[in-house]
């Protein structure tokens, strides 16, 4: 059986742009499977009606005829409708609060949700992610907002106040080659001496923390390791640092026990962190670890209020914040931000906050959509990934039990909701509804 596959337009925020699927890809899988698409139009989408039009897509306002669509934020429950597959970032794996009634609706109309944070091979790696542009986004975004905080706390212009967030290039070779030009300018000796030695840590080494690295490495940047760190650095005038933490630095073994990698991540309770001792080495934290409330924090409000108690500034400048768990492992993100307003101030001695780079604390950055700032490249390579995926589910009868829809193994590990009911494996989600 052949659906029509459909594409909604995104309206979770005026900022989001990307598209799951994008006019290339949707005209290769209709010329080499036959299928055939509706796109809802769109003012914001980075790709012009037009171009799906010109493709041979349907550009139409209304596409409940379609059984399947393809979204990449949440869709407001209002807008579900009975006996549907949907394809999003649903954002309730873990129970989140604010999508359990999107769920709760899912069930009631008889859908089918498919997360794509759960399509995974068979050693669980994930195959379709936005992973690598968070990092990148959120890098540009955090070398501007270093450039911004120093012109407010030292009244100095730096290599870094010439840079714009990633969302102001019109695209990612734009933004390169500006932090390509800092990095040139640093190399000259221009390293802000306020900050000299010049560190920014990197929290894990995943697909997020690669696409941080990769902007970073634009800059005349040296790889150190923790221990370095701790030993100390020169403060060099035309050089950075970087440093990559993995969990053997982000936390330790309680007495009794060893630290083993898949026992902390089955235990978590075995362990404590121990990152307090790298925080004070730090100009730039790049948080880019999965969290859960199981595992230590990264960092706490004790430790910045501390690290802001003397009558000095700490050498900590900035905080960017990419895996964006609010009160999760950097426990001063205490809400999300936009790409209209991307920085806080957080003031550990009141909790409290305050937009923008004026005031007391530190600047923390905590956009929470960060890959839509790269709408064309993010959306390029995302449907280039979902596209080997998008037969194997227009073909599939989803009328059927899970394991007789004909879907692939890939999507049917990543179905939450089947028929109207949740899945074996999603079944703790019970507990949250």
């Amino acid at each position: 059986m052949r659906s029509m596959l459909g594409i909604r337009r995104e309206d979770k925020s005026i900022w989001e742009r990307r598209v799951a699927l994008v006019p290339q890809d949707v005209a290769g899988l209709m010329a080499e499977h036959g299928l055939e698409f509706a796109v809802q139009p769109s003012p914001h989408r980075v790709f012009q009606d037009h171009e799906y039009d010109d493709v041979g897509a349907s550009v139409v306002e209304d596409i409940s005829i379609c059984p399947v669509v393809f979204g990449v934020k949440e869709i407001p429950t209002k807008l579900l409708q009975p006996e549907r597959t949907y394809v999003y970032f649903s954002h309730t794996i873990k129970g989140q609060s604010y999508n359990m009634g999107m769920l709760r609706r899912l069930l009631e109309l008889g859908c089918d949700l498919i997360d794509y944070e759960k399509i995974t091979d068979e050693q669980g790696r994930r195959l379709i992610f936005f992973g690598r542009y968070a990092g990148l986004a959120g890098m540009i975004d955090g070398l501007w907002a270093l450039g911004q905080r120093l012109n407010v706390q030292e009244g100095a212009v730096t290599p870094f106040s010439h840079l714009r967030p990633a969302h102001a290039f019109a695209n990612l070779a734009g933004a390169k080659e500006a932090v390509s030009a800092v990095g040139r300018e640093l190399a000259a000796g221009k390293v802000p001496s306020s900050l000299r030695p010049l560190v920014c840590g990197f929290s894990g080494y995943g697909h997020v923390s690669k696409g941080a690295q990769e902007i970073w490495d634009l800059l005349p940047s040296v790889e150190v390791t923790p221990q370095d760190l701790l030993a100390g650095l020169p403060p060099s005038a035309d050089r950075v640092y970087k440093v990559v933490f993995k969990e053997e630095h982000l936390v330790e073994p309680l007495a009794g026990h060893r630290f083993d990698l898949q026992d902390y991540y089955q235990h978590p309770e075995h362990y404590q962190g121990r990152f307090d001792q790298y925080v004070d080495q730090l100009s730039v934290l790049m948080n880019c670890i999965y969290w859960e409330e199981r595992y230590p924090r990264l960092v706490t409000r004790e430790k910045l209020t501390d690290l802001f108690a003397g009558t000095s500034l700490p050498k900590l400048r900035l905080i960017g914040d990419i895996s964006c768990d609010v009160a999760g492992a950097v426990e001063a993100t205490v809400r999300c931000t936009s790409s209209q307003d991307p920085v806080f101030l957080y003031d550990p001695a009141t909790a409290q906050t305050v937009s923008g780079f004026e005031g007391k604390g530190i600047a923390v950055l905590a956009v929470d959509n960060l890959p839509t700032e790269l709408p064309l490249e993010s959306s390029q390579a995302f449907s280039g990934a979902l596209r080997a995926l998008a037969p194997g589910l227009a073909f599939a009868d989803m009328r059927k039990p899970l394991a007789q829809t004909g879907l692939p193994p890939e999507l049917e590990r990543a179905v939450i909701v089947h028929r109207g009911g949740l899945t074996e494996s999603f079944r703790y989600l019970e507990k949250y509804l």
